[in-house]
């Protein structure tokens, strides 16, 4: 895992004094930083000057107060860029999620292929080509700079991205920070924690699905928008809100209409006993997945004040290292479950073969996605967000069946739309809030800046 943790984020190149020579931090983009300060400045002096000699009437006084400083112009500017790449990801992942439950209910149900480790064991190890496979987008687009430039680029902002993971911090060209930073062994170590609570909650929805009903699996499991909220306040720091509150329960009321609102017979027959202990296990599963979104976004997202390039290459790299550490550590159960004659392998035809394949490359998506909207938003959001799958869902299976929508189906989807507008409008304030308060400013450029230093 460490060995290719190192590969990617290859080692700093330093200069003289130490500090890392990234081109994404480099003292050329600082200096058109300072100079764009330095004339804002000298034009706030001369506007000054000519104020006093000329004083300005009242409607020009009122038309001042009214306009917006610079600073709330750029601090709209920075969350409205999340925005649109938090748009965009949230798009694609509840696309890729809708195909995959398609795909997933197909393959288990009705193919008879119904291996729920291995299944989990493919999906998220899926995720390592993750990182690959934006390196080759990031390549297509610099296709004139030479490799060995491009390449050490790419290693110095995955490097610094790491530091900033690490110590919290942005300006990783103090020696302080340098000196106590050890990226390499900060993922490994976290990278092994996240993917452990991730893999439990995956798994506890895959041994609950057949011993409690969809219904209470869908209720219970799409709570943990709830821990996310509830973890955030100590882990992350976020105060309590009113409307951020009212939102995350309108959601999960939502969803209860939805999970129970059309109860069937066979439902309403199924053993007390299995789904008393099934809902305790996706109860666990749902309080360990709002932990993992959490806890990804406290120890393996950048501080605020990175830019949302930077955010989502190191998003997508951190969901690369979740599938490597699948791949080569998580295999272990699958030959014991083999053996004890719990989960036997079989070898399925080669038209669900293909079927697994493409819900295995659809959750990669989906999931690199909902990694990248995290780091760009937040936990709440996210989870929040997710939710709209549940309706998405049924609309497809509608489209796909015939089967119209319930009523239930139809009012618990419109409360989760309206919680999730609701949540969205709520973080995207807050978001221009912390832009306009902080004081460190990312200059850096992603891959994909337009500057050609080295």
């Amino acid at each position: 895992m460490a060995s290719a943790l190192r590969g990617a984020l290859g080692s700093p190149t330093r200069d003289h004094d130490g500090a890392s020579a990234s081109p994404l931090l480099s003292k050329p983009s600082l200096e058109r930083g300072r100079q764009s300060y330095d004339d804002d400045q000298l034009s706030a002096s001369g506007r000054s000057d000519s104020h006093m000699a000329h004083p300005p009437s009242f409607n020009q006084r009122r038309s001042n107060l009214r306009s917006r400083s610079p600073k709330e112009m750029a601090a709209a500017a920075a969350a409205r860029k999340k925005y649109t790449y938090a748009g965009f990801f949230l798009v694609v992942s509840l696309i890729t999620f809708c195909v995959q439950t398609e795909l997933s209910a197909h393959v288990q149900h009705d193919l008879g292929w119904d291996k729920a480790y291995c299944m989990m064991y493919l999906t998220h190890g899926s995720w390592f080509i993750l990182w690959p496979a934006l390196l080759l987008f990031l390549r297509f687009q610099k296709r004139d700079v030479p490799w060995s430039v491009f390449w050490q680029r790419h290693k110095n902002l995955l490097w610094t991205t790491a530091i900033m993971v690490e110590t919290r911090s942005l300006d990783v060209s103090k020696p302080a920070v340098q000196s106590r930073a050890q990226p390499l062994r900060y993922m490994a170590r976290f990278t092994a924690i996240i993917t452990t609570s991730l893999t439990v909650a995956g798994l506890s929805w895959y041994i609950a699905v057949s011993m409690t009903t969809p219904s209470d699996l869908t209720a219970i499991y799409n709570c943990s928008a709830f821990f996310a909220y509830v973890f955030s306040v100590p882990l992350l720091k976020e105060p309590l809100r009113f409307d951020k509150s009212l939102a995350v329960l309108i959601a999960i009321a939502g969803v209860l209409v939805v999970a129970y609102g059309d109860v069937d017979e066979n439902e309403a027959a199924a053993d007390v006993t299995d789904r008393f202990f099934g809902n305790i296990i996706i109860g666990i599963g749902s309080v360990l997945y709002g932990l993992y979104e959490v806890l990804y976004k406290r120890f393996a997202c950048p501080p605020d004040g990175v830019s949302p390039d930077r955010g989502m290459i190191f998003a997508i790299l951190f969901g690369a290292c979740i599938g490597t550490f699948t791949l080569t550590v998580l295999w272990i159960p699958l030959p014991i479950l083999h053996i004890l004659d719990i989960e036997r392998f079989v070898i399925p035809s080669a038209w669900t073969c293909w079927l697994i394949l493409a819900a295995v490359l659809s959750n990669a998506i989906f999931s690199g996605s909902f990694l990248v909207l995290i780091s760009l938003t937040s936990p709440v959001l996210s989870s929040v967000a997710a939710l709209l799958t549940i309706f998405l869902v049924a609309i497809v299976d509608w489209m796909r069946t015939g089967k119209p929508l319930s009523a239930a189906a139809i009012i618990g989807g419109t409360m989760i739309i309206a919680a999730f507008l609701g949540l969205s409008l709520s973080t995207y304030r807050e978001l221009k809030e912390h832009e306009a308060r902080k004081m460190a400013v990312d200059f850096s450029d992603s891959d994909r800046g337009d500057s050609d230093e080295d």
